[in-house]
């Protein structure tokens, strides 16, 4: 068991989700690259990324050398006109179990919307990739329905989040179970932009981070379902100490047929400044935690190259160990006239900053 990387362990059912460490996968991709199988020619198939042979069976391996060939989901990246993604296996886990969905449409009366969703699939489940791919895919469909429809993005963020957790439970009956793994699980959070605000969602340990462009006054968004949040708001111990703990992980909240409950928080925030709206999975925040010290990795020109932005922060993680998947979604926002008087959006654990306290 460790808290260090991020994936969990659960003695099915639970009320925590514990992390454990996977065994460590061969480093056999280029973590940013869109497609890093090469084909010779149309038509005759891929080369092996080790020894170049045209032998790969049908399970993915060189015939010749024996080498795992990369997943089209190892590596995935997508851009829209406000929003985009990228999602990368790391160097640790034998496959991605994030997944993501970005997506844009327009309000009634024809403001644009945009959407972006990222989860992140429970290690020691059964299936965690099918629950983080359902969750996004299930969370981002609602949400485009409910916005062209009219709904206000708040109600749409948390009866989105509901259909996902629905669809990860339904998952625990549509296949087999390993006997020594719970049901499909995973963690969400989601965020819309539209008509000068941002609605943040969430369940679980994935975060959402607010970077103006200046960085000056860099806020987390979101507060996790962790045991080490817990501790933290109860006072029970100070943010270092917990967050050493090797509990500090087990989340306490997710999506999946053992949640006890499932509550999705949401909070909605107006921009003050130029910047960008950060989501993530743990695979990033786990190497720098808090938003002073994860938004001075954050490119300077994250807002006006969000795609760049996504890719240098999948790169970072990588190149300091790369101990879980990564997932990065980047929202670039302006200043909101609905921004003034601001207030500070942050839902504050005692000792994570100066934040003011917002009811989830």
């Amino acid at each position: 068991m460790s808290g260090a990387t991020g994936d969990f362990l659960l003695a099915a059912p639970a009320q925590l989700l514990v992390s454990e460490e996977e065994p460590e996968a061969e480093l056999d991709h280029a973590p940013t690259e869109p497609n890093p199988v090469v084909v010779i020619a149309p038509g005759s198939g891929p080369v092996c990324v080790g020894c170049g042979e045209q032998r790969i069976d049908a399970d993915g391996y060189c015939e010749a050398c024996g080498r795992a060939q990369p997943r089209p989901r190892d590596h995935q990246e997508r851009a829209l006109a406000g929003v985009t993604g990228v999602s990368d296996r790391g160097h640790r886990h034998h496959r991605n179990e994030d997944a993501f969905a970005v997506a844009a449409t327009s309000r009634p009366g024809g403001s644009p919307a945009v959407v972006a969703v990222v989860c992140d699939g429970v290690s020691s489940a059964t299936r965690p990739d099918e629950a983080s791919q359902a969750a996004a895919d299930t969370a981002s469909e609602y949400l485009l329905e409910s916005l062209e429809s009219g709904a206000d993005p708040k109600s749409a963020m948390h009866a989105a989040i509901m259909a996902a957790a629905q669809r990860v439970e339904d998952l625990a009956s549509e296949g087999p179970l390993e006997p020594s793994r719970n049901s499909p699980a995973c963690t969400i959070v989601g965020a819309i932009a539209a008509d000068g605000e941002v609605t943040v969602g969430w369940v679980g340990d994935s975060r959402a981070y607010w970077f103006p462009d200046e960085r000056a006054g860099s806020e987390r968004l979101t507060v996790d379902d962790s045991w080490a949040a817990r501790m933290v708001e109860a006072g029970l111990m100070e943010e270092a100490e917990a967050y050493a703990d090797a509990r500090a992980h087990a989340i306490t909240g997710w999506l999946g047929a053992d949640a006890v409950e499932v509550e999705p928080h949401t909070t909605v925030f107006a921009p003050p400044a130029a910047g960008v709206v950060l989501i993530c999975t743990d695979g990033l925040w786990n190497y720098w935690e808090s938003a002073a010290d994860l938004g001075a990795v954050v490119p300077a020109d994250a807002r006006t190259r969000p795609l760049e932005a996504a890719q240098e922060l999948v790169r970072f993680a990588c190149e300091r160990g790369g101990h879980d998947n990564i997932t990065v979604a980047v929202l670039p926002c302006l200043p909101s006239p609905l921004s003034a008087p601001y207030t500070p959006t942050e839902l504050s654990l005692p000792v994570m900053g100066a934040g003011e306290k917002r009811e989830i």
